[in-house]
């Protein structure tokens, strides 16, 4: 929202004139920072961090000052996406894309194309930006952007991630105000309702239903929670907007609490999110300094105030009963249900309960209006989903599509396809409550029906990609020690009943298994789906189903053949040199730690199978090809 429309917006509201002040203020630095030939934007999340983005800034700064360069904005921002090539930087006007920079590439730059009359260092951009001719292509019109459409990611890379003013001049807080000075609660989660947006968390409970719940139960107190667990396996969605646009989410859980008429919010992000939780409390502290949070919010009369709470890493505290047993200070378990948050939440009040991504979808919803987002997606499932895509892929990072989106176009034309050329196997969507998508459902769309049909589910959005090299036993083994280890064990079916198939998992996978296995975990899932407590013990058996129903002749090979078709799981295989092919080098027998190599100079070497210990050293360090793993 410009100054002139928050002005009108705010006629007469002499409460708001600290907000007037952040808006003149950012305009006043928007108009000097013409004076800046350029800007240079260095991604500050989790993923660049680790790969020494700060050392990248810290030279950058180094550079400037003995290179006399002060007409070059450096502005540290969140998550660009593209997570593998970080750290990432970004230079404007040009759009240069510069990935896997280091602090001496950060020198480079600066010495090259930052000075007056620069020119871009090509060797240094990622490589899909520049054409075989030597033409720098914007980065927007690459493959892995172009197909996007960014709406929960929407600011993401595009501001400094610690300014409330940078969020401000992007749209941030310009719902809230609208809401506040021209909107009834009851419009509110009318024009929610009518966008179709459904929970991101998993469910895809529909929001505005959940919103309605609350606003209609009895209570004399009422709050507005925020699921920032996020515990599954390779996702990363939530952490991404909190560390690049945290003012969104505390937008839209003020805007929830004016509906539902709640005062108090609390945000429920784990630990082990240090930016993250870094970034939210700078956030809540600068929206409290200039009446965006607490009492009498833009002149309203509306209170409103926003607390975090820590995590400890549970994965069970992603499920809503057991988070909010968490924020009340009590040990992370489950409740039964009925009654469900909306009438008995946090504290025993009417609570609305919604992830990070269905938070940062309500304000454009609410300037663009309900028909805008609905367009958007399928009949059942509108919007935008954002996805955490890992595995097997070349480009590994955040996506964000219209739902419908293929997995085709999501792996290949987005993705980048699978390294090495090899073959698409499966990919699992949802977590450890997820399910695995074999290739032949490549051309489905994405979206909450079309994956529940396929057995698997949307869940958060992590979208891990398998090879032809992977292992679908080994695969459901993996979730199955996760989610048995994650267990609260309150309830007997999840505490039991996931030790119990992962023992047999165990047995399968070291060549130990029986026909009859298969029928033994039929037989426990069932029980575990229909009697355990939570959704954790309900779905956890979803990757094993998922995978004996796509992925038999897996499974039958392991117990019948005693084989591992993949090549995975070390019981089950042999290594063995192939005479015509071995020329004696011993490489093999001297790489051998277990000694199980035998032969002389020039002969042809064996390999003792009760010695070998099945490392792969051998097939690693022959030079000829003549280990082989059978």
């Amino acid at each position: 929202m410009t100054y002139e429309e928050l002005e009108k917006t705010a006629a007469g509201k002499a409460d708001l004139i600290n907000v007037r002040r952040i808006v003149r203020d950012q305009a006043e630095k928007l108009a000097a920072n013409t004076g800046y030939r350029k800007q240079v934007l260095v991604c500050g999340g989790t993923g660049c961090t680790s790969s020494h983005s700060r050392q990248v800034i810290e030279q950058l700064e180094k550079s400037f000052e003995e290179l006399g360069i002060d007409d070059v904005l450096i502005v540290k921002t969140g998550c660009f996406g593209l997570c593998a090539l970080g750290p990432i930087m970004i230079v404007y006007p040009e759009g240069a894309f510069y990935s896997q920079m280091t602090p001496e590439h950060a020198k480079t730059v600066a010495e090259k194309h930052l000075i007056k009359g620069g020119e871009i260092v090509k060797e240094l951009l990622y490589a899909d930006t520049v054409h075989a001719d030597g033409l720098v292509i914007p980065f927007a019109e690459i493959p892995f952007y172009k197909h996007q459409m960014r709406i929960a990611l929407r600011n993401c890379g595009v501001i400094a991630a610690e300014s409330i003013e940078e969020a401000i001049a992007a749209g941030d807080y310009a719902a809230l105000a609208k809401v506040l000075k021209e909107m009834t609660p009851d419009e509110v989660i009318a024009e929610i309702k009518a966008a179709g947006l459904r929970g991101r968390g998993g469910a895809g409970f529909p929001t505005g239903l959940k919103w309605q719940f609350t606003k209609q139960a009895e209570g004399d107190k009422k709050y507005v929670c925020c699921n920032a667990d996020e515990g599954d396996p390779g996702a990363f969605m939530d952490r991404s907007v909190l560390e690049g646009d945290p003012h969104t989410v505390l937008e839209a859980m003020t805007i929830a609490g004016y509906c539902v008429g709640a005062d108090e919010g609390y945000i429920y992000v784990r630990a082990e999110y240090p930016i993250a939780v870094e970034r939210l409390n700078i956030a809540i502290s600068q929206a409290r300094k200039v009446g965006l949070l607490g009492k009498n919010i833009l002149g309203s009369g509306f209170d409103f105030d926003i607390h975090v709470r820590l995590g400890a890493g549970a994965f069970v505290c992603g499920e809503e009963t057991a988070l909010m047993a968490s924020i009340e200070g009590h040990r992370g378990e489950p409740r039964p249900r009925p009654p469900f948050s909306a009438q008995c939440g946090v504290f025993g009040k009417p609570t609305v309960l919604n992830n990070v991504e269905t938070w940062a979808s309500v304000a454009p919803i609410i300037l663009k209006g309900s028909a805008w987002f609905a367009s958007i997606g399928t009949e059942k499932s509108k919007g935008t989903k954002v996805f955490a895509v890992g595995g097997k892929i070349k480009n590994v990072g955040l996506v964000e599509v219209p739902m419908g989106t293929t997995l085709k176009t999501i792996i290949y034309d987005i993705g980048g396809g699978i390294p090495g050329g090899k073959q698409f196997k499966a990919a699992q969507t949802g977590g450890p409550s997820g399910g695995c998508i074999p290739a032949k459902y490549i051309d489905i769309g994405m979206d909450f029906d079309n994956l529940t049909s396929i057995g698997s589910m949307m869940g958060s959005g992590g979208l891990i990609v398998m090879d032809e090299d992977t292992c679908m036993v080994d695969i459901a083994k993996f979730y199955l020690e996760f989610t048995a280890d994650e267990s609260c064990g309150k309830c007997t079916p999840c505490r039991v009943g996931t030790k119990r198939m992962l023992e047999i998992l165990t047995r399968i996978t070291e060549g130990k298994g029986e026909p009859e296995d298969i029928e033994k975990i039929k037989e426990i899932a069932e029980h575990m789906k229909s009697s355990s407590l939570c959704a954790l013990g309900q779905s956890a058996p979803n990757p094993i189903i998922s995978t004996m129903t796509h992925f038999a002749s897996e499974y039958e090979a392991h117990i019948y053949d005693k084989k591992c078709p993949a090549g995975v799981c070390k019981s089950l295989l042999s290594y063995y040199i192939e005479p015509r092919k071995c020329r004696g080098c011993t490489m093999c027998a001297r790489t051998c730690p277990a000694n199980a190599i035998t032969g002389v100079v020039k002969s042809v070497h064996e390999i003792d199978p009760a010695k070998c210990i099945k490392c792969g050293q051998c097939l690693e360090n022959c030079k000829f090809g003549a280990v082989v793993k059978k």
